[in-house]
Parts: C-alpha cells; sequence; structure tokens
C-alpha cells in the first residue's frame, strides 16, 4: 500500500508505540529494515525507505534489525487493509494455510479464483502469496533461534519448512548470515519443557478487563487465572498442552509461555492467541473515530486500551454462545463445563489448575439428542447444539477468519435456534468482523435506551466500521456480553 514517506519519517523520529508494524523503514546505509520504535540512532531521511509490511522489505534486499527486531512487531487489524478479501487471505497465511496446502487450496476456502486471490494480495501488499509466507516463516525461525534453545532442525519445521536444506540455503541467502551464526549471537536461554515468546501489541491493552471476559465465560479446567496471568489448556489438531500469558515487565508485549509438546503447531497456535487478545488492534484509530459519539466518550477515556476478546477455537466460541442464550452469564458458564468435561480430553499439566481442553466438534456431533440434554439442556437446544457440531465437524461452517464474515453468519443463521444475536456474537469474537454488532442485545437496548433492534442498528450506524468495539464499551456498564 502506498505510504507518505514524509509523515512516516516524523512517526519514526517520535518513536511512538502506536504506530509499531504500521509501517517498517529500510535504512539504505545499512541494508538494515526496522520497526518505527527502534532505539538506534535514527537514519537521515534520504537514507530512509518506508514499507508497509515486512514482506516488501525483504524483497527489497533489506535484512531485518538484530536490535528492534521486526518479527515482533504488532500486525494490522482486518479494517486496515482497503481489501477485505486480501485482509482475510492474509489472516489465514500468517496463522500457516500456505505451509499446509497451496494457493489454491486457499482460494477454494476463500470461494474466489487463484488469480483474483493473487492480484488482491500484490495489489494491497505489494507481494506476491507466497513471498508473504516465506517471510512469515523466517521470521518466526529468527524469533526461535533468537528467544529459545530448540535444535535448529525443529525450528525449521516448527516454522514450517519441510526441508531443513531449504531453510539452512533460504535464511543465509535472505539475511547474510546462517541460522547457527545467529543462534550464536542469541542470549543464553534455559532449556526446559517450555518456549517463551513475546507478543507485541499497540498500547494501551486493558488487560484486566479481557481477562476477566475471558476467565468468566470460560470453563474452570480449560481457562483460568492466576493473578494476572492466563492459563488454558490446549489441543490444536493432533498435539496438547498448555499456554499461560501476561503483560511482559515495561514493554507493550505479553510474556507467552508454551508447552514444548505445541511447538509443531507454533504458527497457527500463536496466530490463535493474536486473535483471542486482540493484539493487532489500532486502539488510537478506534478511539478517535468511536469518541465523535457523546454516549461513548466516558467508557472511552475510562478504558482505553478495551479490546474485543477472541476466541481460541471458532467451535467453542460458538457453542458457548449457544448454550448462553436466555440464561444468566454464570448459568452458561457451568452449562459449558459440564461440555468441556464431557467432550473434551483430560490432559495432564504442571498446572493444577488445567485439568481438560475445550469441547470437540466431532464428539458432540457424534452424541445422541439424550446424551446432550442430559447435561442440562431443553430438547430444542440440544438439537441446535448437536446441529452446530455437526456443521462445523463436517466443514460446512468455518468458524474462523478467513471466510467472508457475512457468509458465515448467513449460513450460522440458517441452523434451527440460531438468531442474529448469536451469529453476530460469534463474528465479533470467533470470526474476528470489528463492525459485527448483536442489535437485539438487552445490554445494547438499556444503554442505548431502545427497545428494537432497527433502533439500535439506526444508533450505531456512526460507529462503522468499529461497532463490536462500541458494544463492547456499551458493556462495560452492565456486565453484559454473552
Amino acid at each position: 500500500m502506498p505510504l507518505d514517506a514524509d509523515l512516516c519519517y516524523h512517526r519514526l523520529s517520535a518513536r511512538d508505540t502506536r504506530f509499531d508494524g504500521q509501517f517498517f523503514v529500510g535504512v539504505t546505509s545499512t541494508g538494515v529494515y526496522c520497526r518505527p520504535i527502534c532505539p538506534v540512532r535514527l537514519p537521515r531521511r534520504d537514507r530512509c525507505r518506508f514499507f508497509s509490511n515486512a514482506a516488501a522489505a525483504e524483497r527489497e534486499g533489506f535484512r531485518p534489525c538484530l536490535r528492534c527486531r521486526p518479527e515482533l512487531a504488532p500486525g494490522q487489524a482486518p479494517v486496515d487493509a482497503v481489501s477485505r478479501i486480501a485482509a482475510r487471505a492474509v489472516a489465514r497465511i500468517e496463522a500457516g494455510a500456505l505451509n499446509e496446502a497451496g494457493l489454491e487450496a486457499l482460494a477454494a476456502e476463500l470461494q474466489i479464483g487463484e488469480r483474483q486471490l493473487r492480484r488482491a494480495i500484490e495489489r494491497e501488499y505489494g507481494v506476491a502469496p507466497v513471498e508473504l509466507a516465506q517471510t512469515q516463516r523466517l521470521l518466526m525461525a529468527k524469533r526461535l533461534l533468537t528467544d529459545t534453545r530448540i535444535k535448529v532442525a525443529d525450528v525449521a519445521f516448527a516454522s514450517g519448512f519441510s526441508s531443513l536444506r531449504r531453510f539452512n540455503h533460504l535464511f543465509r541467502t535472505r539475511y547474510g548470515f546462517s541460522p547457527t551464526a545467529l543462534r550464536r549471537r542469541a542470549a543464553p536461554q534455559p532449556d526446559g519443557e517450555t518456549v517463551t515468546l513475546k507478543l507485541a501489541y499497540r498500547p494501551p491493552l486493558d488487560w484486566d478487563a479481557l481477562l476477566a471476559f475471558l476467565v468468566g465465560r470460560g470453563a474452570a479446567g480449560v481457562e483460568e487465572a492466576d493473578g494476572g496471568c492466563y492459563l488454558r489448556a490446549v489441543r490444536i489438531g493432533g498435539h496438547a498442552g498448555w499456554i499461560t500469558a501476561q503483560p511482559a515487565a515495561g514493554e507493550a508485549a505479553l510474556r507467552v509461555e508454551v508447552a514444548i509438546a505445541l511447538l509443531p503447531v507454533l504458527t497457527p497456535l500463536l496466530a490463535r492467541l493474536r486473535r483471542l487478545f486482540d493484539l493487532d488492534a489500532n486502539p488510537q484509530a478506534i478511539a478517535e473515530h468511536l469518541s465523535r459519539d457523546p454516549r461513548l466518550r466516558g467508557s472511552l477515556e475510562s478504558r482505553p486500551g478495551l479490546r474485543v476478546p477472541g476466541s481460541f477455537d471458532g467451535f467453542e466460541l460458538a457453542l458457548r454462545a449457544v448454550l448462553g442464550q436466555q440464561v444468566s452469564v454464570k448459568a452458561a458458564t457451568t452449562l459449558f463445563g459440564r461440555f468441556c468435561r464431557a467432550y473434551g480430553e483430560a490432559l495432564d499439566t504442571p498446572h493444577p489448575l488445567l485439568t481438560h481442553s475445550g469441547p470437540q466438534a466431532e464428539r458432540i456431533a457424534a452424541a445422541t439428542l439424550d446424551e446432550i440434554a442430559a447435561l442440562g439442556l431443553p430438547g430444542r437446544r440440544a438439537a441446535t447444539v448437536q446441529g452446530l457440531a455437526r456443521a462445523v465437524s463436517e466443514r460446512r461452517l468455518r468458524l474462523e477468519p478467513g471466510p467472508d464474515p457475512a457468509a458465515v453468519v448467513a449460513g450460522l443463521q440458517e441452523l434451527p435456534g440460531i438468531g442474529d444475536w448469536t451469529a453476530q456474537y460469534v463474528a465479533m469474537r470467533a470470526l474476528r468482523d470489528p463492525d459485527a454488532f448483536p442489535a437485539s442485545d438487552l445490554g445494547i437496548y438499556r444503554s442505548l435506551n431502545v427497545s428494537k433492534p432497527r433502533d439500535a442498528l439506526a444508533a450505531a450506524e456512526a460507529w462503522r466500521p468499529w461497532r463490536a468495539y462500541a458494544t463492547m464499551h456499551l458493556w462495560q456498564g452492565y456486565g453484559a456480553g454473552g
């Protein structure tokens, strides 16, 4: 995307964390590209070239800075991109979609042609999809080589490379030194059964509110809080383990500890965590837009870093939303805990609070209606749960960023027992649609002093494209939200 070079240089001069990840600067005298918060001496203006993403900088021959480490920069939320198709595709690439299959499969998933997908990404990001994926793999490898003591071969495969020889060649060609040379430069790290990494964000971040929302709607044994630390049991494919997350002292980043058993799925795991904690949001842009409405100013001033909590697993979130229909948050959480114990998987972790993973769609889809209802549901609600589980397990519904949110919302509403509120709530949290809006929510009615969805929709029109964030601020006053 075109950048205003003079404006970028002004922001680079200010070292403003709000623009971290919004652009990168390549310095022609050193051949290195940096984040706008890099602590090194400010380069002269005539030596700076500005890029909207790391892949574009690497395409022009620049190497990532070893001081500010571009691989740690926060990403861009989908609404930042002009093309929503390109943004959805990049979200899937960042989660490792091209590590598992080719561009043709990704295009089919997004229901567009391969050529159309390639053109959309090249137009918006200035590089080909394969270049984005390649830079993503290399930067992940650079992070692991710097922050962990994982063997170089394991780093290659965890980063998405299928060949160690190809990894070594590409790393040396692109960055000018070998993976083992970078490992020797890194600070010593202790060996152990975990990997500790950092996930950056643009401040401010209201961690307390985020933690309370997630754990208050999670299931005991699956999602927990220990002081100010978030803990979660994890299953991705055939890999199970656990993670913890908490703010890193003195940095705009979360410190994440990951069980070593999850190393083979590290790329999709980190993408899920960024979505779960909404780390790619741009609080400044959101606040500037929403503060035009006096009804939101008080909450924006008191909770400036409020995020839209995401979901670690789309089916899990949708199930929790269905269970929350017409009951209190506390009652829904109790029901959800029963489903986790019945249809999750027991895990052995070093954290006594974490005992099992979340419920699996395939296991619920195979259950009878009587078995589902026995957990405390009326017959119709049990049928809704079973229908949802079957739609997800048969891949008729993909509850993750990538597919068109409007199409997924429509697909959800085709299932018996799922209405607009549930579908929009899933769009907010699982699909990461920043403009999703559950217009029939009672908390929104009370906040806006309206009684009909059409009146809520009319009142919220000025909040586009950030209605999901406005919803979070409206809910703050009522303890509402699923």
